[in-house]
């Protein structure tokens, strides 16, 4: 399943100061407030409007039939692609060993038919279970599967099961819905303990809402059926809203992982017994490899729905990375669903050349060894870039296969269970690979290998692995005995690189420097384009800007697509530097590059070029999600088209009625077709959908001057400034309108509040310069106007009030 389980709506705000980070894919400051306010002297309410990025996790989609989607001929013909494919039954008999391992694996049984020998008991006898204040019943009648739940028409349905996806440690049924829509269970079958509940635990979720098991985000077309099939397109007709989805396997077949075979199949039929080398096979290098269990194991944006093993990750998909949300912890662990691909790119590990297969055996998916064993592989003093672990001297704790001292105690690797186990703390992967719960039942491990820093918790709140385990102690218990084992090895330079990041997302400028420094000098390429992701901030700064723009042609192509992201504002900004850059990009070798780079100069990229085919593409094979129709809306909304703007997002909210920031887009585009009411009334919404985002009131403050109450805007503003006590545009319009209803003290004390947190913005100063003005105030005026000018000598409306002052 995609990352849909932890997000009740497709576009979330919660937890994010900058909430613009969240909208749908490559979409930025495409849309701005037509908040029109005449303030004092030229000062005026802004709007700081940004449109930032949300990585939904797409799946494919591809040609089809005649009158779907993506007929831009930037894949391969559908019927072309499958007819280069054979089937895993094909590799049996030449492939006996590798065949068995698989056919038991998660990887088989990741979609499968429903069957009686291995779903009976799950159904017979009849059951109910109970989640939040709704109930769920799962029968067996005759040869049908059923189960019986609130649906669509808000009152109990019964719907026969077709298919199982997933396997171990839990099983969602597939029902059909119109138009060719199979739709996912909420309901779930934990095969170990032969319980069923609820992947929603008791969150209650509603008909009618994105992530509902009705709704477009457990719809398995477009969510799900990627990655647990072969090949899959999804085939998309926006007209009738409605799928042709068609597979080259059911199931994670061998040549989801191999590529096509069937001339491989051919030629071993023909030549096999020659003795020759087979020219058919396709022979992976380490990159390909991970790049392809990417695909599945990745928080990504889907660019084409038609990846296949051998090509590169950044020709298909987009990768979520650290960023200035919440999506990842500043050092790199996972937070929300992110799956395994980003966390090990950024981890020491991979640095070094580990992939995949060096733990896992791919057939089966598990992993080589049993527990340390698979550690101490490379852990012993036979892999040069790996450290030498004593595990019982470097865990402090007991370590099975070991006694007190160190010594071995146990060779026989069948003896390994983790029930035996005394000490959590001994198990490399407790510390190392912490695992998160997610769906209620699935535990999965982080791939980022980092080490445990409660220093970093107290701090900043990132998670350590002490603390899970030992919740009933302090961080400061947890503090002591980490800096009492290892002392000085506590401060490393992950140490530092996730305080700059922790700082950086709260917008501290002293993490400016050593992240400029981390760009220039790291050798991780995912920790540079993180770099570059938090640095877009700061774009107004020389510095920063130049370096974004080395980036764009930094070798690897994680770089570049995100240095191309943070060049958009410039560009629209008239930056010709940044301009440039990007139409370089254009003709990138990276298709992730060209997408984004298109995205970024639309509409002034050549409707006849690759690039922009590929753009196309990439917004018809999402258009079947809220996000995609947001960014077909934003698109009409640059070209100043904006009834066709308000058509695709009007679906989008009614596809995701619950979704905050889609109700801010809307509130942009209806204020812009003269809609001042409408427009406050979808941010209200907003506000009560998430009442903790402060941008939101700001926003609203701001609508609610341009429909004419200053005093509901001031209330707004007041909210916004409670709520972010350092949202320096929130206490800016909030001085300007307590000015206007006469409030000038207040006002000045507001201008006060703005300056001390953005003391390098002139405007600022200049509007504090105006009231101190008009109040006769004359000396106070002009050493505020003195000030605006010390931050921005430019700044004409400053020297023009400086003028009339003499």
């Amino acid at each position: 399943m995609s990352a849909l389980h932890n997000r009740k709506n497709s576009l979330t705000g919660s937890r994010r100061k900058r909430v613009f980070e969240l909208l749908v894919c490559w979409l930025r400051k495409n849309s701005r407030f037509a908040w029109l306010m005449a303030a004092i002297a030229a000062a005026g309410l802004t709007t700081w409007l940004t449109l930032r990025a949300l990585h939904i996790r797409g799946v494919g989609q591809g040609t089809g039939r005649a009158g779907l989607v993506a007929r831009t001929g930037v894949i391969e013909d559908e019927r072309r692609a499958f007819s280069k494919y054979a089937g895993s039954e094909s590799c049996r008999d030449c492939h006996k060993d590798e065949y068995a391992l698989w056919e038991n694996s998660n990887h088989c049984l990741a979609e499968r038919p429903v069957s009686a020998a291995a779903d009976a008991i799950a159904f017979a006898p009849a059951r109910t279970f109970r989640h939040g204040s709704q109930e769920t019943r799962v029968q067996l009648s005759g040869t049908n599967f059923l189960l019986t739940c609130v649906g669509l028409s808000r009152s109990n349905e019964t719907h026969r099961a077709l298919r199982v996806i997933g396997n171990n440690p839990l099983r969602q049924f597939l029902v059909t819905a119109p138009g060719g829509r199979l739709q996912v269970t909420e309901a779930a079958y934990d095969p170990i303990s032969n319980e069923w509940f609820n992947v929603y635990g008791d969150e209650d979720r509603r008909p009618g809402e994105w992530g509902h098991w009705t709704g477009r985000g457990m719809n398995w077309n477009s969510m799900c059926a990627a990655c647990h099939n072969t090949r899959v397109r999804k085939n998309y007709d926006p007209a009738a809203d409605s799928y042709h989805t068609t597979m080259a396997e059911p199931t994670v077949g061998c040549e989801a992982c191999h590529g096509p075979l069937k001339s491989h199949v051919q030629w071993q039929a023909r030549f096999g017994k020659s003795g020759k080398p087979d020219p058919t096979v396709p022979r992976f290098n380490k990159s390909q490899v991970v790049d392809y269990c990417g695909f599945c194991h990745a928080r990504r944006v889907d660019l084409t729905g038609d990846f296949k093993p051998g090509d590169p990750f950044t020709d298909h998909q987009e990768l979520a990375i650290v960023d200035l949300t919440d999506t990842y912890y500043p050092d790199g662990q996972v937070r929300d669903e992110d799956y395994e691909y980003a966390a090990f790119l950024g981890s020491r590990m991979h640095t070094n050349g580990v992939y995949c297969l060096d733990c896992h055996e791919p057939h089966s998916a598990k992993t080589r060894l049993p527990g340390n064993w698979l550690c101490l592989r490379c852990h012993n003093g036979t892999q040069t870039n790996a450290p030498v672990i004593q595990p019982v001297e470097h865990a402090h704790h007991k370590v099975f296969g070991f006694d007190t001292n160190g010594a071995p105690t146990e060779f026989d690797l069948t003896k390994y269970n983790p029930k035996k186990i005394e000490e959590t703390g001994g198990e490399c992967v407790n510390c190392h690979m912490p695992q998160t719960v997610y769906m209620q039942r699935h535990w999965r491990h982080d791939h980022g290998f980092t080490s445990p820093d409660p220093l970093l918790t107290r701090e900043f709140g990132i998670p350590n692995a002490c603390s899970r385990c030992h919740a009933d102690k302090s961080v400061d218990w947890a503090i002591e005995w980490a800096d009492k084992w290892y002392g000085a090895k506590m401060d490393r330079p992950a140490r530092d690189r996730a305080r700059w990041f922790a700082r950086a997302r709260r917008g501290d400028v002293s993490a400016r420097a050593p992240l400029l420094t981390l760009l220039a000098g790291s050798d991780s390429a995912y920790w540079k384009a993180s770099a570059v992701r938090v640095l877009e901030q700061w774009l107004a700064e020389s510095a920063v800007r130049d370096a974004i723009l080395r980036a764009a042609s930094h070798a690897h192509p994680l770089v570049r697509v995100n240095a191309a992201r943070a060049l958009e504002p410039l560009a629209e900004a008239n930056d010709p530097a940044a301009a440039d850059g990007l139409r370089q990009l254009l003709n990138d070798p990276s298709r992730a590059v060209r997408v984004v780079a298109a995205s970024a100069l639309h509409p002034n990229v050549a409707q006849d070029s690759l690039a922009a085919a590929e753009h196309k593409h990439f917004l018809e094979i999402n258009s079947d999600q809220p996000g995609g129709q947001m960014m077909l809306g934003a698109i009409e909304f640059r070209a100043g088209r904006f009834e066709e703007a308000y058509k695709h997002y009007a679906l989008a909210v009614a596809w995701d009625p619950n979704s905050a920031p889609i109700r801010h887009e809307i509130a942009v585009l209806l204020s812009r077709m003269g809609r001042a009411r409408d427009a406050v009334e979808q941010l209200e919404i907003a506000c009560q959908l998430e009442p903790r985002e402060a941008e939101f009131a700001f926003k609203l403050g701001l609508a609610w001057n341009e429909a004419g109450s200053l005093k509901r805007a001031v209330e707004a503003f007041e909210k916004a400034v409670l709520l972010d006590p350092k949202h320096a545009r929130a206490w800016y319009n909030l001085g300007l309108a307590r000015h206007r209803l006469g409030q000038t003290d207040r006002a000045l004390e507001a201008l006060a509040h703005a300056e001390s947190i953005a003391p390098s913005d002139a405007v600022i100063p200049y509007a504090r310069a105006t009231i101190l003005a008009q109040l006769g105030r004359f000396q106070e005026a002009r050493q505020a106007a003195k000030r605006a000018l010390e931050i921005n000598p430019g700044f004409n409306p400053a020297t023009d009030l400086l003028n009339e002052l003499r």
